[in-house]
């Protein structure tokens, strides 16, 4: 049977013949309220991991302890009692209950065992398999986390002129941002060590070029896409694409490729690896934009004005009717009520279109998984894009 599957209305989903996206909707194997959808992503997470061989929690866990971070961890506890992000980042290392840290390096080794061993002859690293993974793709497969933390890291920089007298002491927050760029550096060396001990240059060049696209993507963040409460300029969902993956699917997609460069796999096995990690990753993040309209009240923290359910909404009504909507939500002193501006949303097409849009990648993803012979890994990685693309 196709893991891929099209239903009606009448089954409770949809397909829309309005939609400018491709409508399939993939059926999750999870359904349920939001927290039921969280308890099932937990177990999709910890299933994967029995199939690769070890939690991949603890797949950073010898850079973490190193006598270097557990100064830094000892220097970070100054900042109790203030709101620098650094703290929040240094919490969900050790409370993320979505395991969301650890996603990449996860699929790194979910995609290396659904490819197996290389298919040469004389293979000589088929002695340094364990449970079907090469000691190489596991190493990268730490790279790419410590990557990926150091990035979340270096984000947690705040404007000192921006902070308020709530934020915490001035010095306090300066300390932090030092803090941050320093434990952030030391993890990006970590890392650039361990891949250059992979000893092969074109996993090293590919890597290195995920690096360049995620600077790029935070470049175009910055830039181009406002502050979280500031109203975006008519970018588009194209260009809002292109900026995301950049920033946010690129490291695991070039990664997965690397996965096979390194277990000598042939070019087209290495494409449909790098097409798993960029459409999962797309999808992943639409799933987190639209939480904010599936989880029913208005939370200040977790709604973006950047976020594709209100790109898409401004894109299908049009730049005029947006300004409209902006100025009938304005309220004295310059000011936006963002609750009654996400209801409008709600009531467009915006949520629709990001929903129907995260599905199509994800049935893209799905698609690239057919190049692997059937297998638990491969099922594993098939069961997290169910996991992403099911919405209450």
């Amino acid at each position: 049977m196709s893991v891929i599957k099209c239903v009606t209305r009448s089954m409770g989903i949809f397909k829309d013949s309005t939609s400018r996206f491709c409508t399939r909707r993939t059926i999750g194997l999870f359904s349920g309220s939001p927290t039921t959808t969280t308890t099932h992503w937990s177990k999709v997470v910890s299933d994967a991991e029995k199939i690769v061989g070890y939690p991949t929690s603890f797949m950073s866990l010898r850079c973490l302890l190193s006598d270097e971070l557990s100064n830094i961890a000892m220097q970070v506890r100054k900042l109790v009692g203030t709101k620098h992000p650094l703290l929040n980042t240094a919490r969900s290392f050790v409370y993320d209950s979505r395991n969301n840290l650890q996603m990449r390096g996860l699929v790194v080794l979910l995609v290396s065992k659904a490819a197996g061993p290389s298919k040469s002859v004389d293979d000589p690293l088929q002695h340094d398999m364990v449970s079907g993974i090469y000691t190489s793709q596991r190493n990268l497969a730490e790279i790419t986390e410590l990557i990926h933390t150091a990035f979340l890291v270096h984000r947690g920089i705040v404007n000192i002129e921006e902070l308020k007298s709530c934020d915490g002491p001035i010095k306090d927050m300066q300390f932090g941002n030092k803090m941050a760029i320093l434990s952030g550096d030391f993890l990006l060396a970590n890392a650039c060590t361990g891949l250059a001990h992979l000893q092969n240059t074109k996993v090293v060049e590919l890597v290195s070029s995920a690096i360049g696209d995620m600077v790029q993507g935070i470049y175009y963040e910055n830039s181009y896409l406002p502050e979280k409460n500031t109203f975006p300029d008519d970018i588009g969902i194209a260009n809002w694409i292109e900026h995301i993956f950049l920033s946010h699917g690129a490291l695991l997609a070039k990664s997965c490729q690397a996965a096979m460069l390194l277990a000598k796999h042939d070019p087209e096995v290495q494409s449909m690896a790098f097409q798993y990690g960029k459409h999962m990753s797309l999808s992943y993040k639409l799933n987190s934009d639209l939480q904010p309209f599936m989880n029913g009240k208005y939370c200040a923290s977790s709604f973006s004005l950047n976020s594709a359910p209100v790109i898409l909404h401004q894109e299908s009504i049009g730049r005029e009717a947006w300004m409209e909507l902006v100025e009938q939500a304005q309220l004295k002193g310059n000011l936006i009520d963002l609750a009654k501006l996400q209801e409008a949303i709600k009531a467009g097409k915006g949520v629709t279109e990001a929903i129907d849009l995260c599905c199509y990648h994800g049935n893209k993803a799905l698609e690239t998984l057919h190049c692997f012979p059937p297998s638990k890994a491969r099922s594993a990685l098939e069961n997290i894009v169910y996991a992403v693309t099911r919405f209450p």
